[in-house]
């Protein structure tokens, strides 16, 4: 499948030898077939060609990393090779990057005009509510951030400092292309499984469900950490509040039976143990989600401080390390 892939891209990127020099640049991720062996003899005759290789699986993430400090061109594009995005999106990418001047293009079914073909219904849908989730979580306008196809300015995305290993490098990017200010656009796109259903193969790439979901948590935690515990501890005030008001109820309808005590403090002691020996519920789970709460939103607040002084130092040494590279290469 590989060479006819190739084949198919070389076949395209030939139609926009006017516009662009251009290089396809194939990584390897430690491949156990003969994937390596057929890249190479692919490449060999082809100096528009290089292929990378890791002799160990290292992940997504490790294998775009290794794309982009491998890359030359003024912009870098991204295509799976199996094809779900035709080589046709290369065009259009790199249309809007020069027309916008952005830093950043996003290839989106999901945007207006977009399509989704051949894809199960279960996949789409948790592709579909997955990107609602961290789009809700980052407070953009993107309608897909778990996308890979996409074209980069080429100096940003080798000089932008990248960590995750997997799935999660795409929404990755996007975080820190926000927290550095780049311009971010998207436009349609259309995912097709057509090919992958006619191999027979059913597509069993990396993004099983379970990784998929994992990681899409993980990364809206990485957008707004302090959502993940302002929510449930505001959550848990509520409860605690509920809970308190009947405690306080079930003291004072207990208070009025110990009339004949004089001292209050005796009166109100016995009040506090006869509604607890009535309600022990709702004092326990009053106690620990008041206490809960306290700490969840204690925190959500410090969690909100360190994103904050995160993206201050990140954000200052991206800009002394881009502008360290910029006088070296001068």
């Amino acid at each position: 499948m590989l060479p006819s892939t190739l084949t198919r891209v070389c076949r395209y990127m030939g139609t926009l030898e006017a516009q662009f020099r251009w290089e396809i640049i194939v990584v390897n991720d430690g491949s156990s077939d003969r994937t390596a062996e057929v890249a190479d003899d692919f490449a060999r005759n082809r100096q528009e060609i290089r292929v990378a290789h890791h002799h160990r699986n290292r992940g997504l993430g490790q294998a775009l990393r290794t794309g982009f400090q491998s890359s030359l061109g003024r912009y870098v594009v991204v295509l799976d090779c199996d094809l779900s995005y035709a080589p046709e999106h290369v065009g259009r990418l790199l249309d809007q990057i020069q027309r916008s001047q952005a830093t950043i293009v996003v290839a989106s079914p999901y945007a207006d005009g977009g399509l989704v073909s051949h894809v199960p219904w279960l996949r789409r849908m948790m592709s579909r509510w997955a990107n609602r989730f961290l789009a809700s979580f980052a407070r953009c306008n993107l309608s897909t951030l778990t996308g890979m196809v996409r074209v980069y300015d080429g100096p940003f995305i080798r000089a932008v400092s990248l960590r995750a290993r997997g799935q999660e490098i795409s929404p990755e990017i996007i975080y820190k292309g926000m927290l550095l200010r780049a311009q971010i656009e998207e436009i349609p796109g259309h995912l097709d499984w057509r090919l992958q259903h006619q191999a027979g193969s059913g597509r069993r790439s990396s993004m099983k469900m379970l990784p998929h979901v994992l990681s899409t948590i993980l990364s809206g935690f990485i957008f707004s950490p302090f959502m993940f515990f302002l929510v449930p501890g505001l959550l848990l005030s509520a409860l605690a509040v509920y809970c308190d008001v009947w405690m306080v109820l079930h003291f004072f309808d207990a208070y009025q039976t110990f009339a004949g005590e004089s001292w209050v403090m005796t009166r109100s002691s016995l009040a506090v143990a006869q509604a607890y020996q009535a309600f022990p519920h709702t004092f326990i789970i009053g106690g620990l989600s008041s206490m809960l709460s306290i700490q969840l939103i204690g925190l959500g607040l410090l969690s909100m401080q360190g994103k904050r002084y995160f993206e201050e130092m990140f954000h200052m040494a991206s800009s002394m390390y881009r502008h360290t590279r910029e006088l070296e290469e001068r």
